[in-house]
């Protein structure tokens, strides 16, 4: 017979990447072998609250806080830039953690977080993403190359010019002057599920408004299409910077909204900080079938 639980759920989004956060600070409420499935059956729009991902509030032994995310096809990610601005907006305003600077630990190491809190709401939140590394090996990205930068992979029988780059988690990057013709549907699950990323990767195409401003379309892994990736608007920045292409400070437009990026060096690394907001949405409670 199977176990059925009252579960108490949070709905949020940042920049319209939406998101169930289910809080186990206090004590595990979904099974550790049920997460997959109950997290893919919780995203299913249409049949269930409807989300890009599920968020787990969890106790961590090395940093205040843990982070857990997995994706609407029931996989776990290492990390997301809007997941982690929406949980840090969770654990603040509903007691968990009530710090305005907070270490978080997640799969692509812990981070670093600073919000921004008027009376008692917090408007904004600043992540220190930690450094890049544009290592194959570390991507991971299968290749000959020490590092894949503006180089040429054949999709679909066409070479197309992108970079790999990993800040705790991987992307492709495509610089192009031709944004709104994209065929995002198409080659973004062929560039996720591409050969040459054994772990699939997710997928930005981008254009260059200036120096300091860029548009970007994200098909996110795991995912398809999402409105936001906070992760790839920091990857974006990054290699632009190291093409040469962008400055230190940018502003990145993406379908839910903009995300500031702020680039620093670090031990002869490339960093950067990303800011921006969290929406609570609504809370709810469902009747949950394990």
């Amino acid at each position: 017979m199977s176990e059925r639980i009252i579960l108490l759920f949070h709905k949020m989004h940042g920049l319209g990447n939406d998101y169930v956060v289910i809080d186990e600070s206090a004590e595990e409420l979904i099974p550790e072998e049920k997460k997959p499935e109950i997290s893919a059956e919780l995203c299913t729009r249409g049949f269930s609250v409807g989300a890009d991902g599920v968020i787990f509030v969890v106790p961590s032994a090395e940093a205040d806080i843990r982070f857990r995310i997995f994706n609407s096809d029931g996989s776990e990610a290492e990390m997301c830039g809007n997941g982690i601005r929406c949980f840090a907006k969770y654990v603040y305003e509903n007691d968990v953690l009530k710090q305005k600077k907070m270490t978080v630990e997640t799969l692509g190491g812990t981070k670093e977080l600073t919000l921004h809190v008027e009376n008692g709401t917090v408007k904004s939140i600043r992540v220190n993403m930690g450094t890049a590394t544009f290592k194959t090996s570390e991507v991971p990205m299968a290749s000959d190359e020490e590092e894949f930068i503006d180089r040429e992979l054949l999709v679909d029988g066409e070479p197309l010019k992108l970079t790999a780059i990993s800040v705790g988690n991987p992307h492709a990057i495509i610089f192009t002057e031709e944004l709104e013709g994209v065929a995002l549907d198409h080659l973004g699950p062929l560039i996720e599920n591409h050969q040459a990323f054994p772990e699939r990767i997710n997928v930005h195409f981008v254009g260059v408004v200036s120096s300091k401003e860029v548009e970007m379309l994200t098909w996110e892994r795991g995912a398809g299409f999402t409105m936001a990736c906070g992760t790839g608007a920091t990857s974006t920045v990054i290699a632009g910077y190291k093409l040469g292409l962008l400055q230190k400070d940018v502003l990145v437009h993406l379908p839910g909204g903009d995300l500031q990026i702020t680039v620093y060096e670090k031990e002869g690394k490339l960093g950067a900080f990303m800011e921006g907001d969290a929406v609570s949405v609504f809370e709810g409670i469902m009747e949950l079938d394990l």
